[in-house]
């Protein structure tokens, strides 16, 4: 499957290793880089799903070095939304606490924006899916906090651990893309490219 990617060096521009592992489940062969200290700052009109996708194509952009006539870039950010505020990756423990006692009893969204870009060709998505949180209690938050890895997570929490199967009620869209890739629809898009 995917024989059109055979003629492109494919570099997955991220240091997720969440994305890495859904990327690799495609069964294509890429490389994963990751430079640091990317500008992952938006316009504050910005809402939703145009956040990711423009942090997406800003990312896509501080990589344009690597591209050679052969080579394929993907770029993804994620992002959590609620009550019209945006849920990056939190900054500290007591941070991740507030955001999952937001999140607690609440449907929220998470937006992923997906840059795929090539030295002629470029095309950003965005995929969303609605996800209903259980109301939890501060005890089972602070079990995760401290027992988990929530620190480099949007809206603090990771769907495949703990919290996910204690937390999460109802998924209405992809559930890879609540990990960090809609992996189904960048198929369809890597189909097409």
């Amino acid at each position: 499957m995917l024989d059109n990617l055979n003629r492109y060096d494919i570099i997955l521009a991220s240091n997720s290793p969440r994305r890495r592992e859904l990327l690799k489940g495609l069964g294509i062969k890429f490389r994963a880089i990751s430079l640091p200290d990317i500008d992952e700052s938006y316009p504050q009109d910005l809402k939703g799903g145009d956040i990711p996708a423009y942090i997406s194509k800003q990312k896509s952009l501080s990589y344009k070095d690597f591209l050679e006539d052969d080579t394929l870039l993907i770029t993804a950010d994620t992002i959590v939304w609620l009550n019209d505020k945006q849920f990056g990756k939190p900054s500290d423990k007591e941070e991740a606490k507030r955001m999952l006692q937001q999140l607690s009893g609440n449907t929220h969204y998470v937006y992923t924006g997906v840059t795929i870009m090539s030295k002629t060709r470029e095309r950003t998505f965005i995929a969303e899916s609605e996800v209903k949180f259980a109301t939890l209690s501060d005890e089972e938050i602070n079990y995760y906090v401290e027992k988990f890895s929530p620190m480099d997570k949007a809206g603090a929490y990771g769907i495949q651990e703990w919290i996910g199967y204690i937390g999460v009620e109802s998924i209405n869209g992809s559930y890879f893309n609540v990990m960090g890739l809609p992996i189904q629809r960048l198929y369809r898009e890597l189909k097409e490219f």
